[in-house]
């Protein structure tokens, strides 16, 4: 069995797992914007957005995701994907300076996810629209 069939079936468990993580984040902000919302304030800096601001993120989001785990145009989507988990790791930085958050560390190995997908983009490739077609 050649390394390209040996990474088939470990890419796209990868990529199934770090979609489920995207889309929960993206159902949030339908399901419960204030809490959107709070996030932004929180971790981004960013207060003051409306629902509908966070309808068209979630909308744009899912968009993103859906092609991602589709394998559609991966170097856009992989990459789009690496830079927000890569911002929401990063921005959650006080939470990795005790022991009261310990479910934030579980945005890096998810992140080292993500960069592998990334960087072995065209390797991933089973079941996504390419090779479906």
């Amino acid at each position: 069995m050649n390394t390209e069939s040996r990474l088939a079936t470990p890419l796209l468990t990868l990529r199934l797992g770090v979609f489920i993580v995207m889309l929960m984040w993206t159902l949030d902000k339908f399901v419960n914007p204030a809490h959107a919302g709070a996030v932004f304030q929180n971790f981004y800096l960013i207060g003051g957005l409306g629902e509908t601001v966070f309808l068209v993120i979630g909308i744009v989001e899912l968009a993103i995701i859906v092609a991602f785990v589709l394998g559609i145009k991966k170097t856009i989507t992989y990459g789009i994907v690496l830079a927000l988990h890569t911002v929401s790791t990063l921005s959650s930085w006080q939470q990795y300076l005790g022991f009261d958050s310990l479910l934030f560390f579980a945005a890096w190995p998810m992140l080292a996810a993500c960069y592998t997908l990334f960087m072995l983009r065209d390797l991933d490739s089973k079941f996504t629209v390419a090779n479906l077609a």
